[in-house]
């Protein structure tokens, strides 16, 4: 579980005010240069507002600028929510082609962001401005919200809707992912986790008994750290992964701890992010292109 470790602690991530994305209009263009190449890709950042069963969740949408159409991904954010380095992975990911749609998983109870300045999960008092809404989050609010985000995605007509859907998730959007991926297979064709907390439970309803619902290929990057207190939870997987008939990579990253593909967190790892990433982006070339 996500409140085992010390979690990612930075609200703000410094990396990315230098880099002068702003917005301050309901629609802007923000122009990023691409690392493999000087190729300069606009993205377009949206703020919207996404009506859901429980109300509206305040999210950002990603899309590159120009006419044409994209495969959409959604992401899910860990415990920590929608916030400056979450907004940083939907403009990569609207770099590489997609409509990204990032959600407040918290709109319930709060608009984003949900905490401010530093944040120690090894701190109670940190912890507590976060574990009850996390606690609000129950299974069927997540399916609730998988479908509310998905028909939304497949709204904009910037989203290619012949083209699969992607969908990622960090610590607890883990569990949000397969929740996802299970809720609609006719829409999901890649899913990802990235130190994924609770994906294997003994309770009824675990994650991981949605998997024989999925019809998408599957990658978890599972944290070193997390795998050490549960070496059986990505058998498990495995498993139930094989038993669906399902292409799937389960991998633990050595020396990478819970936390570590988000950048300002406290374990960030950069090479351990970026080989993430780079299996990440092949996932969706594979599946979604």
């Amino acid at each position: 579980m996500c409140d085992d470790f010390i979690h990612q602690g930075l609200t703000h991530d410094p990396t990315v005010s230098r880099r002068a994305f702003v917005v301050s209009t309901a629609a802007t263009a923000v122009v990023l240069r691409t690392s493999s190449t000087a190729a300069q890709t606009r993205v377009v950042e949206r703020d919207v507002n996404v009506p859901m069963a429980s109300g509206v969740s305040d999210s950002a949408l990603f899309y590159p600028e120009g006419n044409g159409t994209w495969p959409a991904v959604l992401v899910w954010t860990d415990i920590l929510g929608l916030r400056p380095v979450f907004r940083e992975m939907g403009r990569r990911l609207a770099v590489q082609g997609y409509v990204v749609l990032v959600p407040n998983p918290f709109y319930r109870n709060a608009r984003a962001p949900v905490v401010g300045g530093s944040f120690d999960f090894s701190k109670p008092e940190d912890r507590a401005k976060v574990m009850p809404l996390a606690a609000t989050l129950t299974a069927e609010a997540n399916i609730s919200d998988a479908k509310a985000y998905t028909t939304f995605l497949d709204q904009q007509p910037q989203t290619n809707k012949n083209k699969r859907m992607g969908v990622q998730g960090y610590c607890m959007g883990g569990p949000l992912t397969f929740r996802t991926a299970a809720t609609r297979p006719d829409r999901i064709g890649a899913a990802a986790t990235f130190h994924g907390g609770g994906l294997v439970t003994d309770k009824p309803d675990s994650p991981h008994l949605l998997i024989p619902k999925m019809k998408a290929e599957v990658l978890c990057c599972v944290a070193d750290n997390d795998d050490k207190r549960d070496p059986g939870a990505k058998d498990t997987l495995k498993q139930a992964f094989a038993a669906a008939h399902l292409t799937a990579t389960v991998e633990v990253f050595e020396g990478c701890n819970h936390g570590w593909t988000v950048s300002g967190s406290q374990v960030y790892n950069e090479s351990g992010a970026e080989r993430a990433w780079s299996e990440l982006a092949a996932l969706y070339k594979r599946n979604l292109g």
